[in-house]
């Protein structure tokens, strides 16, 4: 698929596609009555401008699609208007289309780009019916109407939608086709491909460096645990940002076992992995002026007689013993390994883990928003910001002292699991704060309700690729704000 800047649509052009905000619906559909030739009348009749609101009309032999986005045109909602419109009338659109973008914010070219891009996804993955082919998809053309179109915001937005697309099929891959050793071979492929640092630690390596939380987490699978390491510097980077992601590519929950109702979507227990390998991937395509290192420590939580069994107490890589009263709390054990070894080997200016990491907080914040645990105000605000500029929202909780109470074992250092059947989030992000080794800038995203979800694209849940944007937005803020090397 092709993007093209434009100063007017061509002869050959089949839809145009004209988004509209309700709030400027009268002045819209007068433009789009002049330039089409539709009847006013009919356009005030039919067309509200609602929020995924989509309506049809033909012009001669051009369809005409008037897509509303309600009062509420954020990036978000931009890029799912457009990514459901093309997902649903891929068959109708033809191969050739064009989007008005006269008089729009700059910004809304990438936006746009993203949601288009998004749109071409096929949830079909193993389905073994013939797939029909999209013009639009295989060989077509997206004219962009403007006055000005930004070239570098057309590229921006294809090269994290492209990243998002790839990390649909990997969160939506079930267990068979996807282990520790696939998330690692997808961080190597991108390396090479990207041109950054990756090292990937096997078993007997994480052995020997003494990542025992991770090994004991996956010692019941038969695919054996691994630890990513990726590290990308951009020229001119003067801040150092690392990135842990929970890469449990299948939870069980282990001897303390899961309800078998839905534990089929456990195989999306890597979302924090796919936010980290995506947002490395797009630092480096885009090129960005950071030094970003993400490490994803990589098991299953399986169950035979090797499985780690409640009661044991378990090594971590910082020297800290833990008691595991709760197998199926294993993704906090893994990343306390991740997060102890990016601060011990790479002293990161900011630190900031994504997990997949409880129910507890889908119970307090549903699925429109991920919970946001730090310390430092000022991450947190930067973050929250991003969060809100790109829909990947997030909301603070709490961190204070009390709810570490409930974490002290009688027989190690800590335990991992609280036991109490409230605030089990907050007391995970208190676990995880044990293991940052006092770092000042770290945030933890527990994102078990946003990156795996129901989508308008999917008759089920599917993966969402939530994080991808956030990190990126966030580290453009860190980028652009030339004063902050000094103060975290």
């Amino acid at each position: 698929m092709n993007f093209l800047a434009v100063s007017q649509f061509s002869a050959d052009t089949q839809t145009i596609i004209y988004p509209v905000r309700k709030e400027e619906l009268a002045s819209q559909l007068a433009v789009i009555a002049e330039q089409t030739a539709l009847p006013l009348a009919v356009l005030e009749t039919e067309v509200k401008a609602e929020k995924a609101e989509i309506t049809t009309f033909f012009s001669g032999e051009k369809r005409i699609y008037v897509l509303g986005l309600g009062s509420e045109a954020n990036s978000h909602h931009l890029i799912k208007a457009f990514r459901t419109l093309i997902f649903k009338h891929k068959t109708k659109v033809g191969s050739q289309i064009g989007i008005s973008l006269q008089n729009r914010p700059a910004d809304w070219t990438e936006f746009v780009v993203n949601g288009i891009i998004l749109g071409t996804y096929d949830f079909g993955l193993y389905k073994s019916d013939p797939k029909t082919p999209v013009a639009l998809f295989e060989q077509g053309t997206v004219e962009l109407l403007s006055a000005e179109v930004n070239p570098e915001l057309i590229e921006k937005g294809k090269s994290i939608a492209e990243t998002q697309l790839q990390l649909f099929t990997l969160l939506n891959a079930p267990s068979n086709f996807k282990t520790p050793q696939t998330l690692a071979s997808w961080a190597m492929h991108s390396g090479e491909k990207y041109g950054y640092k990756v090292r990937v630690f096997d078993s007997g390596e994480c052995h020997s460096l003494g990542l025992f939380a991770l090994l004991a987490v996956g010692q019941g699978s038969k695919s054996e645990p691994e630890f990513i390491v990726m590290e990308y510097k951009g020229e001119g980077a003067n801040q150092k940002v690392g990135l842990v992601g929970k890469g449990v590519t299948f939870d069980t929950g282990g001897i303390s076992i899961k309800p078998s109702e839905n534990m089929h979507l456990m195989k999306s227990d890597m979302g924090g992995a796919a936010a980290v390998l995506g947002a490395v991937e797009v630092a480096a395509k885009l090129k960005l002026p950071i030094h970003l290192i993400g490490i994803v420590p990589t098991t299953e939580n399986s169950v035979d007689g090797e499985s780690m069994k409640p009661g044991d107490v378990i090594q971590s890589y910082a020297g800290k013993t833990i008691e595991v009263t709760d197998t199926d709390a294993e993704g906090r054990l893994i990343l306390a390994d991740g997060l102890t070894y990016a601060v011990r080997n790479f002293k990161p200016d900011v630190l900031i883990d994504l997990a997949t990491l409880t129910g507890s907080i889908i119970r307090t914040l549903g699925y429109h928003a991920a919970g946001l645990f730090t310390t430092s105000d000022l991450l947190g605000k930067k973050l929250k910001r991003a969060g809100e500029r790109t829909g990947e929202r997030l909301w603070r909780l709490p961190m204070w002292e009390d709810y570490a109470d409930h974490l002290k074992s009688d027989i190690a250092d800590v335990r991992n699991f609280s036991g109490v059947p409230h605030s089990q989030a907050i007391a995970a992000a208190k676990f995880l704060e044990l293991f940052v080794e006092n770092h000042t800038a770290w945030a933890h995203l527990d994102i078990a309700g946003t990156a795996y979800g129901d989508m308008d694209l999917a008759p089920q849940r599917a993966g969402t690729a939530y994080g991808v944007r956030l990190l990126t937005e966030f580290l453009t803020q860190l980028i652009n704000d030339k004063s902050q090397s000094s103060i975290w």
